[in-house]
């Protein structure tokens, strides 16, 4: 299972995420171009010394990272607001790339023909969209549950 992010355009949610896919281990999926270097110091403030134990991988283009994903069977599932099915009610599988699309935009059209699944996470009605970190924290940690890829410590996380 891995987690992508398409265009990213802020730092500190990048960084953030990463942070992130280091503690739940999955890898990163970056789709450039992104609206900033990897050497930002905002990128690197929120990833903190997690960015080293992540695996991230860049991909040039959406269509050099579609060609990959589907050399390697992966799913992609895309994580978007106009999606009808909840991310809870999904049936996550361990080859699935879970794609959040830009904080600015969200996810072009031909990035939505491309994607084999859609879920989005339910909301009170009128509000547009979480901030895409907050997004990627629930959908991932829904999905590890589910496939049980990650064994928790037994120590508390407020230890």
């Amino acid at each position: 299972m891995r987690l992508a992010l398409f265009e990213p355009d802020i730092p500190q949610n990048t960084g953030a995420i990463a942070r992130l896919a280091a503690c739940l281990g999955l890898p990163l999926d970056i789709i450039e171009p992104a609206g900033f270097p990897v050497s930002d110091r905002a990128f690197r403030r929120a990833g903190m010394d997690y960015l080293d134990r992540v695996e991230i991988t860049r991909h040039p283009c959406f269509k050099a990272f579609d060609e990959w994903r589907r050399a390697g069977a992966h799913r992609l599932v895309l994580a978007t607001t106009k999606a009808e099915l909840a991310y809870t009610d999904f049936a996550f599988a361990t080859r699935d790339i879970i794609l959040l699309g830009r904080e600015s935009a969200g996810a072009p059209a031909h990035v939505h023909a491309s994607a084999d699944e859609r879920i989005r996470v339910p909301m009170r009605e009128g509000l547009r969209s979480l901030n895409v970190a907050l997004a990627a924290a629930m959908i991932a940690g829904e999905a590890v549950r589910q496939s049980t890829l990650l064994t928790l410590s037994a120590r508390s996380a407020c230890a």
